[in-house]
């Protein structure tokens, strides 16, 4: 649906229904001003450059997490293992005999005697680096444009990542710096997407080009761990790091050439769906400059809604991203493949659900069947609650590894409806400042990265079905929190702070117009 009498849907805070009053004219051009179709457009091709970019993106964060079962020497890594805890679950539980608990590799691959603390210092190493420039990225590409810090960043990282064998050789510190330093390449890719959405993205398209281009995510996890499983059993551990490095530096190429920070300059847009864009997004999007209104982004209770739920819904994402493959392997006994495909399966289902989600919410709010802050409680409800009740049942699912795979495969799926809500929330109440606070947010809910792997590895010392039992209950108790809180205090209003200096002269002289009468 076009835009209603040529208005923005983004809304001022004086609305009673904070999302139904339309707020910005369009500016008068002489071009049709009907919605050009998606298929092909400069703004379609944009977002399925980002999906690609973001599975490399996610390529590059989780080939350690299978890569390390393979790095590992099982025997003298895994001492627990010899007692009556590891050993709860027999490796014909579900069917398969995977013979060993240190894969096979080919002569002359290097394996480590890591414990199960050392490897979670290692897996949460990245989210070190990644939270240092969660926020100074969203600012810069607020100013400068975001096309170079999202190529930058993931040119960077997948240069490192070339790095990995010769580090892990050097011993384990070594191998946790390079690890923090590729998440703090990584670390300005998101906030950087969001900084370009807000130029290139009008309101009633929002849901469905986010998600498409942040689904990259779950995709490049669901194609990452098979593949990275293969690789290994086939060529080595080190070959996974020199080919997913390679992939990045190639798609980074292709980045560079095709895209542009905004529609204005952007070479081979059309002029229709140039002016579409730039009219319907409004005033409201565009660079910031150099000022941001930190205090009031401070003390803006709908920015701390998305954080903590954000925070509580990554706590879940990152346990299952770094632990999984361990919980096939010394639980369930999957082998190198197979534990491989199974841990990417849940990825599969939250990579679909998340794309259908950005559709349904654009949808909702086309038809003006609900209000922008319906539509992402909603989502985030959905995406946050439903998961916790699936973790929960993967805890009690003992030694059978069918129902275990079920259960994750569906809270992962489920999860992926959140990327309608609060995934994407930051654009709707500040579009201005969107990359910002999306570094805002990311840093807080990076934090999970950082302190899920540890406890983890803590709970499950013995790799007990107790302890990861209470790894998968503790997720979903915190999931559920944060549904609650995003429930009482989000909203998808635009917040005061975050309107230009005339709409807010603007919104002030009515307030005082409707006080005086």
């Amino acid at each position: 649906m076009a835009l209603q009498n040529g208005y923005s849907i983004n809304s001022s805070p004086l609305d009673e229904s904070g999302e139904a009053t339309p707020l910005l004219k369009k500016e008068v051009v002489d071009v049709d001003d009907s919605v050009p179709p998606q298929c092909c457009s400069a703004r379609c091709n944009l977002a399925i450059m980002m999906f690609f970019g973001f599975s490399v993106v996610y390529g590059l964060r989780v080939n350690l997490s299978v890569a390390m079962v393979a790095m590992v020497n099982g025997t003298n890594s895994q001492p627990s293992l010899n007692s009556s805890g590891g050993h709860e679950c027999p490796v014909s539980s579900h069917g398969y005999d995977n013979g060993s608990q240190t894969p096979d590799q080919p002569d002359g691959i290097p394996q480590y005697s890591w414990d199960s603390s050392t490897q979670g210092m290692l897996l949460g190493a990245f989210f070190f680096g990644y939270l240092v420039t969660q926020i100074p990225g969203g600012y810069l590409a607020g100013h400068f444009g975001g096309s170079i810090f999202l190529g930058g960043g993931v040119l960077g990282t997948a240069a490192l990542t070339l790095l990995t064998p010769l580090a892990a050789q050097l011993g384990p510190y070594w191998l946790f710096g390079l690890r923090a330093l590729e998440g703090f390449g990584e670390g300005v890719t998101f906030p950087a997407m969001m900084a370009m959405w807000a130029c290139w993205a009008p309101p009633l398209e929002r849901s469905r080009l986010m998600t498409l281009s942040g689904s990259g995510a779950n995709f490049g996890a669901f194609v990452a761990l098979p593949l990275t499983g293969f690789i290994c059993h086939s060529l080595g551990w080190p070959a996974v790091f020199y080919m997913c490095g390679v992939a990045g530096c190639i798609w980074a190429v292709f980045w560079f050439i095709l895209v542009s920070d905004q529609p204005g300059t952007h070479p081979r847009i059309s002029t229709r769906e140039k002016y579409y864009i730039i009219n319907s997004i409004g005033k409201e999007g565009g660079s910031h400059g150099w000022s941001v209104p930190l205090l009031p982004m401070m003390l803006s209770v709908p920015l701390w809604a998305i954080i903590v739920s954000q925070m509580c819904a990554n706590w879940g994402y990152y346990t299952l991203l770094t632990s999984l493959p361990t919980y096939m392997d010394t639980v369930l006994h999957f082998d190198l493949q197979q534990n491989a495909f199974l841990s990417a399966l849940p990825f599969l289902g939250g990579w679909a659900f998340s794309v259908i989600s950005g559709v349904v919410a654009d949808s909702l709010l086309e038809k003006e069947l609900l209000s922008v802050t319906a539509v992402r409680k909603i989502f985030t409800i959905t995406g946050l609650l439903l998961p916790a009740a699936f973790l929960v049942a993967v805890g009690y699912s003992g030694c059978n590894g069918v129902l275990a795979v079920t259960f994750l495969t569906l809270s992962t799926t489920v999860g992926g409806t959140s990327a309608a809500g609060i995934f994407i929330n930051q654009i709707d109440i500040a579009p201005r400042y969107a990359g910002v606070l999306l570094g805002i947010t990311n840093t807080f809910g990076t934090i999970p990265g950082v302190v899920a792997p540890i406890v983890t590895g803590y709970l499950t010392k013995d790799q007990s079905l107790a302890g990861w039992r209470s790894v998968f209950c503790l997720s979903a108790g915190i999931s559920a929190g944060g549904a609650l809180i995003y429930t009482l205090f989000g909203t998808g209003k635009v917040q005061k702070w975050a309107l230009v200096e005339e709409d807010q002269e603007q919104a002030e002289t009515e307030r005082d117009r409707l006080i005086t009468t």
